[in-house]
């Protein structure tokens, strides 16, 4: 038997290159950064922008103070007092990001400027020198060209660096403002009126100015972006600051959660190594303390389901080798119908796999009530013939064989002395010749038959339940086995017999059949003959019949006219029964051939009512076949099919009353076939004998016997209607007449005439 393979063994757990710490840290200070930077970058463009925007309304407000001063307008500007004008330009170069002044005359020319150099006292150098920095004169030129009451700003930029921690360009605001005043030089425009292009102010429409200069003030964002960069410094420190202890308190949190973590890991490879761990102490009370104990629960249950895995695993390969050999018990079995063979084949598998040391068969005597040594195994050679001549009797005395062949009770035998004295001393002298001491023996039972027992035993082993139930398994099928040989043996002999039999009857049915082939022979020619021969002396009769009644021999009274004629009329019916017998001896002889050709069942059916319309005539019968348009052709043969239309209008020409009235139609069904209906009004048929019209030789009643034949005519029409794949039937009752229908398959556009054996 093969072994059960070992599961393989469990992967080590895979060197980390970043543990769990690294990886939330690194996530943490990736969240953590780009927040703090998203952060940082909105503030910053707010904070600029404020700053820019304040900027702006500095550089608005200091203008607009100037130019709108009337001291400044009349002593500096009109007057051109130099001191005023100093006093003016040194008070707006003081500020701190006024980088230049420039005024300028009416005509166009400067009056007077001032710049300066930006410089920072307790930081690094943001502009060293003083620059000649100096505003396009093309503003003040469009000012005088188009004086505006508000200042007009002018964004450029500088090629000097601003260097501290950035390196910027250095942005100049210039705010240039035309300084306007009335025509009549006694009172200037009020303070932030709106001047319009045309010169004139929103508050005084009616007064008219005139531009006197135009003062030009030039604000420099050196110190808004040394600011700013002080600002972004800090940030950044600040948010390195934070990013790092934020980190470090992520490092400090994710060690406390992954450090037992790991230990679990630890845990879980010695459980995957098949050790056994020594349960954790949870150190909290939060998740982890809870999978701690969830996991100490768990390696318990691994452990118990461990060690039942392992007994189960046992019981398997046990009930694997019991089931070994059940199967190869049942292959040898199945393999042969020898009855010594398959005992012997049985019993040392059952030795060699399930680990008997002997094995004890006896069977039953089919003729007389004993049991006998059928086979053994396991014993020397001598105590293996002393078991063939042993033949015990079977009697209900209580003893072991009595139970195992007459109870059918499985016996678990754990001490032979105990029952030694239920056993036959024979079977008995030798259990103990073979070194017996305990066994198991169990009945071999098909059906309801006791065929006999099967015993074992382990040499000094005790027996057990396991080895009893095994057996009795084992039991069935041997029992099955002996049953299938001996009825195999027996269906062998009977088989024998049977063939004998069969060659015998065989024979005899040969001989018979020869004879009947014979006889039918002889019948067929017999009808043939007497047909044929029948007919020259009818033919003759008829005709000396209608010379007398025509009076060629002479004159004819009236009672010899009217026995004339009812000669003629059974000439007629004996000429219809010979022709009937001629084609019932062909259909039965299976000689009649269908030549199919499309044809027209109309004009066929047309055909036989004008051949019959003159015996119609004489009984005043009416014979109509209804036209139908476009009416398909059939698949049939012309010669049967006036056959069939024939029989059946001459049956209705016989059987109805003289004045009745005789019917032809046609219709197309949806199954691809034509029905063809004779209605008559004649005297019907009865619903009871219906199902025998189409009979060989049927008898049934008619009002008109005179005018039945050999009762063969529809039993033909049905065999030919039978022959081109077609159906027929009759409705009928007393007194009302009857129809007969029957289907003729459509033939096919491509159809061409064939001869089919009827």
């Amino acid at each position: 038997m093969k072994p059960i393979d070992a599961p393989p063994p469990m992967p080590l757990l895979p060197s980390r290159v970043f543990g769990l710490r690294t990886k939330f840290a690194l996530f943490f200070s990736f969240i953590l950064a780009m927040a703090c930077s998203a952060l940082s970058w909105y503030y910053i463009e707010e904070r600029r922008a404020g700053m820019t925007d304040n900027l702006q309304q500095l550089g608005t407000i200091l203008l607009t103070s100037v130019a709108r001063n009337e001291h400044f307008q009349y002593a500096g500007l009109v007057a051109e007092d130099r001191a005023t004008l100093q006093q003016f330009i040194d008070g707006l170069v003081a500020v701190e990001d006024v980088v230049y002044v420039v005024i300028t005359r009416a005509d166009g020319t400067v009056l007077d400027q001032r710049t300066k150099g930006v410089r920072q006292s307790s930081a690094s150098l943001v502009r060293s020198v003083d620059l000649p920095l100096y505003p396009d004169s093309q503003i003040a030129k469009q000012l005088f060209q188009s004086p505006n009451a508000t200042p007009l700003m002018t964004r450029f930029a500088l090629s000097t660096k601003i260097e501290h921690l950035f390196s910027w360009d250095e942005i100049v605001y210039d705010f240039a403002m035309p300084v306007l005043r009335t025509v009549d030089g006694n009172k200037s425009l009020p303070p932030f009126s709106i001047q319009l292009e045309d010169g004139s102010s929103a508050s005084s429409l009616s007064q008219a100015a005139t531009v006197s200069g135009v003062v030009q003030i030039g604000l420099s964002d050196v110190y808004l972006k040394h600011e700013l960069s002080t600002i972004i410094r800090n940030i950044l420190l600040l948010t390195i600051l934070i990013i790092g202890v934020s980190v470090f308190g992520a490092y400090l949190f994710t060690l406390r959660v992954t450090k037992p973590l790991k230990i679990l890991a630890g845990m879980a490879q010695q459980v995957a190594e098949d050790r056994s761990p020594l349960p954790l102490t949870p150190s909290t009370h939060d998740e982890i303390g809870q999978l701690t104990t969830m996991f100490n629960v768990m390696t318990h249950s691994l452990q118990e389901r461990n060690a039942a895995i392992a007994a189960n695993l046992a019981t398997i390969k046990h009930q694997v080798s019991q089931l070994t050999t059940l199967h190869q018990v049942s292959a040898s079995i199945a393999s042969t119908l020898d009855l010594n063979q398959i005992l012997n084949t049985v019993l040392q598998l059952l030795i060699d796999n399930l680990g008997f040391s002997r094995m004890f068969l006896m069977l039953r005597h089919r003729e007389r009530d004993t049991a006998y040594v059928a086979q053994i195994a396991g014993v020397s050679q001598d105590i293996a013939e002393a078991a063939r001549h042993i033949d015990v009797p079977i009697q209900n005395d209580g003893s072991l064989q009595a139970d195992l062949l007459i109870h059918g009770k499985p016996l678990l035998i754990l001490n032979l002395e105990a029952v030694a004295d239920r056993m036959h001393p024979l079977i008995l002298d030798l259990a103990r010749r073979s070194g017996v001491t305990s066994f198991v023996a169990v009945p071999l039972q098909s059906q309801t038959q006791m065929l006999g027992y099967l015993a074992a035993d382990r040499n000094a082993h005790p027996c057990s339940k396991e080895d009893l139930h095994m057996l009795l398994t084992i039991a069935s099928h041997v029992a099955s086995a002996i049953d299938n040989a001996r009825s195999y043996s027996h269906l062998e002999k009977l088989t024998q017999h049977l063939e004998q039999r069969i060659a015998e009857r065989t024979q005899e049915l040969s001989t018979a059949n020869e004879r009947l082939q014979e006889h039918d022979r002889q019948r067929s020619l017999f009808l043939s003959v007497a047909s044929h021969e029948l007919r020259t002396p009818m033919t003759v009769i008829r005709s000396f019949v209608d010379n007398m009644r025509d009076g060629i021999a002479g004159p004819v009274s009236e009672q010899q006219f009217t026995y004339l004629t009812r000669i003629g009329h059974n000439l007629s019916r004996l000429t219809r029964i010979v022709n009937q017998l001629l084609d019932w001896s062909h259909l039965d002889s299976k000689k009649d051939l269908l030549c199919l050709a499309p044809v027209c069942v109309e004009t066929i059916a047309l055909v036989v009512a004008d051949s019959l319309r003159a015996v119609a005539a004489e009984k005043a019968i009416a014979i109509e076949v209804v036209r139908t348009e476009g009416l398909p052709a059939v698949q049939g043969d012309c010669d049967k099919l006036e056959q069939i239309l024939w029989n059946l209008i001459g049956n209705a020409v016989k059987f109805t009353p003289p004045g009745g009235r005789i019917t032809v139609d046609f219709q197309t069904t949806p199954e691809g076939f034509i029905q063809t209906a004779v209605a008559d009004t004649g005297c019907g048929i009865d619903p009871g004998h219906i199902d025998k019209l189409f009979q060989e030789f049927s008898k049934v009643p008619s009002a008109s016997p005179t005018a039945q034949g050999a009762q063969l005519g529809l039993f033909i029409t049905k065999q030919l209607v039978m022959m081109h794949r077609g159906a027929i039937w009759v409705e009928s009752a007393p007194g009302a007449g009857t129809q007969f229908y029957f289907t003729l398959p459509v033939a096919s556009p491509k159809a061409e005439g064939v001869q089919v054996e009827g």
